[in-house]
């Protein structure tokens, strides 16, 4: 068969898209809305929030330095639920599974909800946005999504560089407009440098608070798979998109303050929009739009990495086999599907969505034996292939920012929610035998014959790199018995 034509996820995303993949992760909708967490909790004193801004995109290169390992070594969709197989075992990589079948749907969900009410709000100025026109519309938005996924590759990555392509220029139109407005010498919002310096405690909050605004960058892992050299893409798009995107959130922030107070900065509800309505006030709609695409491109990208770790996850043996095919156009299908239909039932249920919201700090968790596999496996196995082995004080620091994550919200807001996440996490247990024990079902065995007939759907072909490892593992079995092969004296 022409190799263009084989069904399976071929490596097809090359330096351009991967660079905008990680843009559009990194950049959501919070630069546009409300980048005032890094101000509030530095006491409104403008140098050290600047400084915070420059300085906290250090520490999210260190973690994505670290997931890069993981990707490059591993080079599968969905490399970090990998590496937790390939260290802890089964039951640790299924219970993260566990987890991303409820987290990626709650997170569509908000998405989905969110970029509905600023698509409908325009047409009710005076009021808040009714709550049924809104649910319908989010249900719509995430079929959309949905289709698009199902199509193939194609769709996604052209609306991606096109949704990358329009943050970047309402930002550079921000930046461009600041710029002016500097050189005229609107300087005295930034003259605040000698404010009060705030308390070690909410110093701290105000780094984390820059932390989270660049914080995906990981999401590479989800992609390697499907990138052309992982080894030199990986690192090349992180190097690119990194220092872009810090120039950016730095400039941006600045130009916020040549046109609003800081408290006026804390008091907005979307500073993007009270700064265009000051400055250009006939391109107030641009704003608007510019969230908009933000959030569908985040939407749309949240369910393709979803989807990918479901896939992964059925052709390690933890999901029935039937998420472990593919379309006629490559696509995860039935993954796809999965996470459309439950987004749909979130959406339906708007309070499952503030449950599921308190399963992020889960994933601080899973990070963190990420990177505690990586040092395992450099201990058990040393002779391990690694195209890229990452700094050693790097990989501690991300262990340490990861673990910081997940104490410092308990210990200063502890919640009942947190209770029954560690409960939520433990009833996986109850699916985690059945599944991967593999406990034969014959009604589920015809259902699975009867949905790749209706959805026209297969097992992918075996790539070349994969067929490449069942040589090797081949090879290696055959050497071994010669070992213990007496010699013929």
């Amino acid at each position: 068969m022409d190799a263009e034509r084989k069904i399976q996820l071929k490596s097809v995303f090359g330096y351009s898209w991967g660079t905008s993949f990680l843009i559009v992760n990194i950049i959501g909708a919070g630069i546009f809305v409300a980048p005032k967490g890094v101000l509030k909790y530095s006491c409104m004193n403008v140098g050290l929030s600047l400084c915070i801004w420059a300085g906290c995109a250090l520490l999210p290169i260190m973690t994505s330095l670290c997931s890069a390992e993981i990707g490059i070594t591993f080079s599968h969709c969905g490399a970090h639920y990998y590496c937790l197989k390939r260290c802890f075992g089964n039951l640790i990589s299924f219970l993260n599974l566990w987890i991303t079948l409820f987290l990626g749907p709650g997170l569509a969900a908000s998405q989905a909800l969110l970029l509905a009410g600023y698509s409908i709000q325009p047409f009710y100025p005076s009021c808040s946005v009714p709550k049924l026109p809104k649910k319908y519309l989010a249900l719509a938005i995430l079929w959309i999504v949905g289709i698009l996924n199902f199509r193939g590759v194609k769709g996604v990555t052209w609306l991606q560089i096109s949704s990358t392509v329009l943050k970047m220029a309402i930002l550079d139109l921000i930046s461009l407009s600041g710029v002016v407005l500097l050189v005229r010498g609107r300087k005295q919002n930034l003259n605040s440098f000698c404010a009060e310096f705030p308390e070690a405690s909410r110093f701290i909050e105000a780094v984390f608070q820059g932390y989270f605004s660049y914080s995906v960058g990981g999401c590479s892992m989800y992609i390697t798979g499907e990138l052309k050299k992982p080894m030199k893409t990986v690192l090349k798009c992180i190097f690119t998109a990194f220092p872009l995107v810090t120039i950016v959130y730095f400039l941006v922030n600045i130009f916020y303050l040549t046109v609003l107070t800081p408290k006026e900065i804390l008091s907005s509800d979307a500073v993007a929009i009270t700064w265009t309505d000051r400055v250009i006030p006939s391109l107030t709609w641009v704003i608007p739009f510019g969230i908009s695409a933000s959030l569908f491109s985040n939407l749309l990208i949240n369910v393709f990495e979803s989807s990918r770790v479901i896939y992964i996850a059925g052709q390690e043996g933890q999901l029935p086999l039937l998420f472990n095919m593919l379309n006629i156009y490559s696509s995860t299908f039935i993954s796809v599907l999965l996470l459309v239909i439950m987004a749909s039932i979130a959406v339906v249920l708007k309070n499952l969505i503030d449950l599921i919201n308190y399963l992020y700090i889960v994933v601080s968790i899973w990070s963190a034996l990420s990177m505690t596999g990586i040092l395992k496996l450099r201990y058990q196995k040393p002779n391990l292939p690694r195209p890229y082995k990452v700094f050693l004080p790097f990989l501690l620091a991300a262990i340490a920012i990861s673990l910081c994550l997940v104490l410092i919200p308990l210990v200063k807001s502890p919640h009942m929610y947190y209770i029954y996440v560690c409960l939520f996490i433990l009833s996986g247990l109850l699916f985690y035998i059945p599944l991967i024990f593999k406990l034969r079902l014959l009604w589920f065995e015809k259902m699975t014959c009867y949905l790749q007939l209706l959805f026209n759907i297969c097992i992918p072909e075996v790539s070349d790199e994969q067929m490449s490892e069942i040589e090797v593992g081949t090879v290696k079995k055959k050497k071994k018995p010669s070992k213990n092969i007496p010699s013929s004296k």
